[in-house]
C-alpha cells in the first residue's frame, strides 16, 4: 500500500470513540504507516490497538503508549480529541474550564517533546479556545495549529439538502464562520442549491424566511441533536473530518471546508475561529471573510462571544493577558 508519508502521526485521546475512529480512518486513507495511539487510559488504549490489528491494515504499524514523552517523540502530526466530551444539556462552552487546562498541558508537552511537529489539529471543545490555548503554549506558528470547525458548515449543507430533497453534494458553498458554538455565524451568501444562489431562494415558497431560520437553528444545534438521538456526542463525523484536515497538511487531498485558525483582520484579533482556510504542507492560510452586512454583524457578535470566553480563560490563569502572549510564543507578535 502507498502512503502519503512515513512520518509519525499521533492520535491523542485514542482510547475514546473519536480517537479510535480517527485511527481507523487514518489507516483506511493510507496517510502513514507510522500511527501512535496515546491516552492515559491503558486498557481502552490496548483494546483500540488490538481492534486496529484485527482490521488487518496492510503495512500500518500501530503503536500505543500512556507516556506522553514517548508518544510525542519524533511526532510530525498530531490530532487531539483528548478533552472531556459534551453530554446532553451541555453547551460546548460548558466544557471551558477543564478542557482549557487540558489544552494548556498539551501545548506545553508539544513544546517540550516535539517542537518540530508540522501540524496539529485540535477538536475537543470548545475547540476555538482549546486550539488557541494549545497554540500559545506550544510555541508553534499560527499556520501550524488548526481546529475543527467544518462540522457546522457540513451540517448546514445537510439541512439544506434535506429541505430541498437533493443530493448533499448538490448543495455547495455552505459556510459558517466565527465560533464553533452557539454563537456561530451562519452565512447564506456563499451557498448554492443546484447552482441557484441560496439568497435567491430565501423568502420564496421554496424556502420561506421562517424555514431558513429553522435551518440555521438546526445547524447551530446539530451536535446537540446527535446527543439526543444517539445518547452520546458525535464521534464519527469529527473523526473523519479531522483526519481529512491532517491529510491535507500531509500534502494529500485539498480540504474543502472552513477550519479554525488564529486570525487578525478588520477589528478581529488575537482569536482562533472558523475562517475560509486552505491547509497544505506549508500550513494553513486564511482569507478574509466577506458577507452581507447582516452576516458580518453576526460574525462580529460571534467574535465578541469568543473574546468573552478568552477573557474567562485568562481570568482562570490558563493564559496570561493578551499583551504577554508573545513572551510565551514569539510567533504571536
Amino acid at each position: 500500500m502507498e502512503f502519503l508519508t512515513d512520518e509519525k502521526l499521533v492520535i491523542v485521546g485514542a482510547a475514546g470513540m473519536i480517537g479510535s475512529n480517527m485511527a481507523q480512518t487514518a489507516a483506511m486513507l493510507g496517510l502513514t504507516p507510522n500511527i501512535c495511539l496515546y491516552d492515559v487510559y491503558e486498557p481502552g488504549l490496548a483494546g483500540v490497538t488490538e481492534e486496529m490489528r484485527h482490521c488487518g491494515f496492510e503495512g500500518v504499524n500501530f503503536t500505543y503508549t500512556t507516556n506522553v514523552k514517548e508518544a510525542f517523540k519524533d511526532a510530525k502530526y498530531i490530532i487531539s480529541s483528548g478533552g472531556a466530551p459534551r453530554k446532553e444539556g451541555m453547551t460546548r462552552e460548558d466544557l471551558l474550564k477543564g478542557n482549557a487546562g487540558v489544552a494548556e498541558q498539551l501545548g506545553k508537552d508539544i513544546k517540550a517533546y516535539c517542537p518540530d511537529v508540522k501540524h496539529v489539529v485540535i477538536i475537543f471543545n470548545p475547540a476555538d479556545i482549546t486550539g488557541l490555548v494549545t497554540l500559545i503554549w506550544s510555541g508553534l506558528k499560527p499556520s501550524q495549529v488548526s481546529t475543527l470547525a467544518a462540522l457546522d458548515s457540513i451540517r448546514l449543507q445537510s439541512e439544506l439538502a434535506k429541505h430541498f430533497g437533493v443530493e448533499q453534494s448538490e448543495v455547495t458553498g455552505c459556510r459558517t464562520y466565527g465560533g464553533h458554538g452557539e454563537a456561530m455565524a451562519v452565512f447564506a451568501s456563499t451557498a448554492k442549491v443546484q447552482g441557484t444562489p441560496l439568497l435567491d431562494l430565501i423568502g420564496t415558497p421554496k424556502l420561506t424566511a421562517a424555514q431558513w431560520e429553522d435551518i440555521k437553528q438546526k445547524t447551530v444545534q446539530g451536535g446537540s441533536n446527535i446527543i439526543k438521538l444517539r445518547g452520546r456526542s458525535s464521534f464519527q463525523s469529527p473523526a473523519y473530518v479531522s483526519v481529512k484536515m491532517i491529510e491535507a497538511a500531509m500534502g494529500g487531498e485539498e480540504f474543502a471546508w472552513p477550519a479554525g485558525r488564529y486570525v487578525s483582520f478588520a477589528g478581529i484579533d488575537h482569536i482562533m475561529m472558523a475562517m475560509e482556510v486552505s491547509i497544505t504542507e506549508k500550513g494553513s492560510a486564511y482569507e478574509e471573510v466577506i458577507g452581507t452586512a447582516e452576516e458580518m454583524d453576526a460574525l462580529k457578535k460571534s467574535y465578541d462571544h469568543l473574546v468573552k470566553m478568552r477573557e474567562e480563560v485568562i481570568a482562570l490563569g490558563v493564559l496570561p493577558p493578551v499583551e504577554k502572549w508573545s513572551e510565551i510564543n514569539p510567533n504571536l507578535k
